[in-house]
């Protein structure tokens, strides 16, 4: 039987988490929260938070900050080892409509063994360098895939099945970092877990604060899909042979 929780990295949005948290109670799901490292004042306000609401909310804190992608992770092994079989992850930042959540946990129940990604609708609050970065990205994630079918790699609004997650980052290193989001899912399709999308909003909140970092995370990226695009040569005819199955 499936059993499903929320998890929610963060580093230093303590103007946002109590907020975020809020809004998920009323689905009466465990909510885990990975604090990355995070600043005094943030541990105070998911201190507070965890001793409010100790009946659905687990703090996890990490030493030292490792990452979007090493404060997922570490978020997975905990829901793993708490007996969950599927997380649904949301930002703390406030970017991403919680609004949308019955459609993903009801597409998810569906489909258990899929990844469920929410493809980002933006609107004019979005920058125009990374409308271009995720352009760039997506050219290279359809060679990568060899497929139109995956929509978005870079949102973070996502339902893991963590069986087949948690196996794959047992098996490889994947990027600790903003490079997290776009390989773990391009590493999941190629291992067969089927990828499915969601159309959400997604906003950047006037004052909202960012940890992207505009040239090591590009540079991180432009390595990462060069990683992928030579470990997808060896895979061309696994990828097309699935494909003509499907």
């Amino acid at each position: 039987m499936s059993q499903y929780c929320f998890l929610i990295p963060i580093y230093n949005h303590d103007e946002t988490i109590t907020a975020m948290v809020e809004r998920l109670l009323p689905y009466e799901l465990p909510i885990i929260i990975v604090d990355d490292g995070s600043n005094d004042h943030t541990k105070e306000v998911l201190a507070t938070l965890a001793e409010e609401h100790k009946s659905l909310v687990l703090l996890h804190t990490l030493p030292e900050n490792s990452g979007k992608g090493g404060a997922v992770m570490a978020g997975f092994h905990v829901a793993a080892e708490e007996g969950f079989t599927h997380a649904l992850q949301i930002d703390s930042d406030g970017q991403h409509d919680s609004n949308d959540i019955p459609e993903f946990l009801a597409l998810s129940k569906q489909n258990p063994g899929a990844l469920i990604s929410g493809y980002p609708q933006y609107d004019e609050s979005m920058p125009t360098s990374r409308r271009i970065g995720r352009k760039i990205t997506h050219f290279w994630v359809h060679i990568e895939t060899l497929s139109m079918q995956i929509k978005d790699t870079m949102c973070g609004f996502r339902v893991y099945p963590l069986y087949q997650t948690v196996g794959l980052i047992k098996r490889r290193h994947i990027g600790t970092r903003m490079d997290f989001d776009i390989e773990i899912m391009v590493r999941l399709y190629w291992a067969g877990t089927p990828v499915l999308f969601i159309p959400t909003k997604v906003i950047y909140p006037q004052g909202g604060q960012s940890h992207f970092r505009a040239l090591q995370d590009n540079l991180k990226i432009s390595w990462l899909h060069t990683r992928l695009f030579f470990g997808m040569l060896p895979r061309i005819p696994l990828i097309l042979l699935r494909r003509f199955k499907s």
